[in-house]
């Protein structure tokens, strides 16, 4: 028994009914038929597959507490196998297991963790919380920084039609380039890609691993059905693509290529990360 803490939180999530409307707005669109979708018809929906992956805009809030609500829906609606997150690293997952066992959580759930600082802990520390009081299992589903630069210095060779097909690529590098301003070498782009997909590939290989149903969390890119994810556990052999819910701010495109739904939050202020990383470069 992991006491008072999961009694707690577990009487919290029960509280939870699907009734009880979802904690931002926005318009739900089912991206195969084009239909308008309330975020209940939503749940149901994304209750039916074996593998989902929602992919999120890791700054924006809103997402978080959209994917923490559709986490308590959805155990509404069937047992959860197992939910992963992008945000954790093979290193991370003893001390997740760890603290799944224990009889309350620590004064610093963080620091017990070795969150890691690029991970915005007010915006993932509900679902964490959350999730480490639940039956199932909470998993890494990214890499290792050690791996991060053996695949970076040599780029390993990439199996699969579908993850080495030319148009995915190009994508990809044009993608890698604009959240980087244009400010990287082209020297670097391939080892850069390398990364990318290796991520994606890791996390195909996690989904797959895992008890289902699952779920994983990840960043839009590595969602998306045409350049991430996705393509790499039909690679791997899966029978069928996992759902994606794509979460994107009002004003955004998102396609049929890319996701099956698409939930558009408000928009929000923009960052100036360009700005942020010309000082570093020193441009």
């Amino acid at each position: 028994m992991r006491g008072l803490w999961l009694l707690a939180v577990v009487w919290l999530a029960g509280c939870q009914q699907l009734s009880v409307p979802p904690p931002i707005s926005g318009e739900i669109r089912d991206l195969r038929s084009g239909e308008v979708l309330t975020a209940q018809q939503l749940v149901k929906r994304l209750a039916v597959p074996e593998r989902l992956i929602i992919g999120e805009q890791h700054d924006n809030a809103d997402h978080h507490a959209t994917q923490l609500w559709i986490l308590q829906s959805l155990g509404e609606q069937r047992a959860q196998g197992s939910l992963l997150l992008e945000m954790l690293t093979p290193d991370q997952q003893p001390k997740v297991d760890a603290l799944r066992q224990s009889a309350s959580p620590p004064a610093d759930l963080p620091a017990a963790l070795a969150w890691q600082d690029g991970w915005d802990w007010n915006l993932y520390g509900p679902i964490v919380r959350f999730a480490l009081a639940q039956p199932y299992p909470l998993r890494a589903a990214n890499l290792e920084n050690s791996e991060i630069r053996a695949f970076y210095r040599n780029p390993p060779v990439l199996t699969g039609a579908g993850s080495n097909a030319a148009s995915v690529k190009r994508t990809l590098l044009e993608q890698i380039s604009d959240s980087h301003c244009g400010l990287l070498p082209e020297s670097q782009m391939p080892a850069m890609l390398a990364v990318q997909q290796q991520r994606d590939r890791r996390m195909a290989e996690r989904l797959l691993a895992e008890a289902k149903p699952s779920l994983l969390l990840a960043g839009a890119w590595h969602a998306r059905k045409d350049v991430g994810v996705p393509l790499h556990l039909l690679d791997l052999g899966a029978a069928r693509p996992p759902t994606v819910l794509m979460l994107a701010e009002q004003g955004g495109e998102v396609t049929a290529a890319m996701a099956d739904y698409v939930w558009y939050t408000p928009a929000t202020p923009k960052q100036d990360y360009c700005e942020q990383m010309r000082k570093q470069f020193g441009k």
